[in-house]
């Protein structure tokens, strides 16, 4: 592969999880990862600081995250829009065309105790966004912390839903489902 090629980021993510699905994370090196991408291993550490961070996409999801609470329509409840966040992750990063990737992603965080922890840290930071946003918003403390809550945690139902096997819907419309779901959970007495 030509080193003029673009998107670097996505070609190191996609030759890191080959390796990792080939050899076990812990057997890969950041060389070897980069040279499966036709790039070097300085153009690697451009990108990404180690070789946890390669799966894991930088800031961008958290950065989609707040942009779509950000641009919900002034009047719109916090719960709404986060919701509509949920759905504008759905349309520019969970699409079908990221389906298997993220599915095959999956399973090798899933294999791996050191990405399984760096995965829950990121969730984390993403929740500390959201509530970051909602309360930019207007939203008081305790309820952007408690709708952030809620959202991350429909975010993963939805995700596990997405990525299996035979699955067509969209990430979206799984999310406002899993919200759904998750709110008549609490409200079960």
């Amino acid at each position: 592969m030509a080193r003029w090629q673009p998107d670097a980021p996505g070609r190191l993510a996609a030759a890191a999880l080959d390796l990792f699905e080939e050899r076990g994370y812990e057997n890969t090196t950041v060389i070897e990862i980069a040279e499966r991408a036709g790039l070097t291993k300085s153009t690697f550490f451009r990108y990404f600081p180690d070789k946890r961070e390669v799966l894991f996409g930088g800031g961008t999801v958290a950065g989609l995250v707040v942009e779509g609470i950000a641009s919900a329509p002034p009047t719109t409840g916090p719960l709404d829009a986060a919701a509509d966040a949920l759905d504008a992750l759905g349309r520019t990063f969970f699409t079908a065309d990221r389906r298997e990737f993220s599915g095959r992603r999956q399973a090798v965080l899933d294999a791996n105790p050191e990405l399984r922890e760096r995965e829950a840290l990121k969730r984390i930071d993403i929740t500390a966004a959201m509530v970051e946003a909602l309360t930019l918003r207007g939203a008081p403390s305790l309820t952007a912390r408690a709708v952030a809550a809620l959202a991350a945690l429909a975010w993963e139902v939805a995700y596990d839903q997405w990525i299996e096997a035979g699955n067509s819907e969209g990430f979206g419309p799984l999310a406002r489902r899993a919200l759904a779901d998750v709110l008549a959970a609490g409200a079960v007495r």
